[in-house]
């Protein structure tokens, strides 16, 4: 008897423990969560844009390399740099979760600004000047050894970054509250209003101390913003709501087409309520936890 109510003392314990847990876990996120993803992203585009608007002229000029080789070194980047995205989108949804591609990508970028920052400060990573543009030494092997990993760390650190801080932001805000649904869309409006300000500021006072100051200047601003950027994104991780991964949707398309190949030939039943169905499993994809079936597509 004793040993009995012991047990049902532990379970009760369990239980107060687990709604405790729940009401913690309600409480995170929202709006007290967003300001400092806001923060996160005006930084971190800020960065971006900082050390790749003008890009081409500080290869050519501080490098010495020619134009056509300077634009493909700029086009590959740019291939790269919108490749992975979606190789980071696939691994945070699958399983990393967002907010450590979010970390990971800004560590990771970070590196590659500091790398491509140091090919400017250090004599040993640049050819020599050559203001006259007639008969330069182009940068050596090593050189652009140096530069290429730069850049493939930046690429890199994007794909953590770009895919995943926008769609952590909208992670915070429970659509399904009436209250929280105009909220949201003033967040978004700030959202982007202050991303053009980023970009404004970025192509015209960043690009004029790389041209006007010093090379140094121009690309370690961007260094210290990003880092910023990743200070401001830790600093609000005590409010983020971390949601699991649900899995990555080109896995859900691929099961789908298969499932409906296999089953091109098979009836119907007419009560949808027989159809298979696990909320468990929608919860991750549906608002209300269940997707709705439909005759749409057959």
């Amino acid at each position: 008897m004793e040993s009995q109510d012991n047990k049902k003392s532990h379970e009760e314990k369990q239980e107060e423990v687990k709604i405790k847990e729940d009401d913690k876990r309600k409480k995170l996120g929202g709006i007290k969560a967003t300001p400092f993803i806001l923060a996160t992203e005006i930084f971190d585009r800020f960065s971006t844009i900082g050390f790749h608007a003008n890009m081409i002229t500080y290869l050519t000029q501080q490098l010495n390399l020619p134009l056509v080789r300077a634009s493909n070194i700029v086009s590959n980047f740019d291939g790269t740099a919108s490749l992975t995205p979606l190789i980071g989108a696939l691994i945070a949804d699958s399983f990393a979760g967002r907010f450590w591609a979010i970390i990971v990508g800004s560590i990771i970028f970070e590196l590659g600004l500091i790398s491509f920052t140091t090919t400017a400060l250090l004599k040993s990573l640049h050819p020599p000047p050559c203001p006259t543009l007639v008969d330069c030494k182009e940068a050596s092997n090593f050189q652009l050894s140096t530069l290429d990993l730069s850049l493939l760390l930046l690429a890199i650190g994007l794909g953590g970054t770009r895919p995943c801080v926008m769609t952590y932001a909208a992670d915070q805000l429970d659509m399904s509250k009436s209250s929280v649904e105009s909220r949201s869309w003033n967040f978004f409006n700030w959202y982007y209003f202050s991303l053009g300000s980023a970009r404004l500021t970025a192509v015209s006072v960043v690009v004029y101390i790389q041209d006007n100051v010093s090379w140094g200047w121009g690309l370690g601003i961007p260094t210290i913003a990003m880092g910023i950027a990743f200070i401001v994104f830790l600093a609000g991780s005590p409010l983020y709501k971390k949601v699991k991964p649900g899995g990555s949707p080109l896995v859900r398309v691929t099961q789908v087409i298969v499932s409906a190949i296999r089953k091109r030939k098979a009836v119907a039943p007419e009560d949808s309520s027989l159809l298979y169905q696990n909320k468990e499993l929608d919860a991750a994809i549906s608002v209300h936890g269940r997707l709705l079936h439909t005759p749409q597509f057959k």
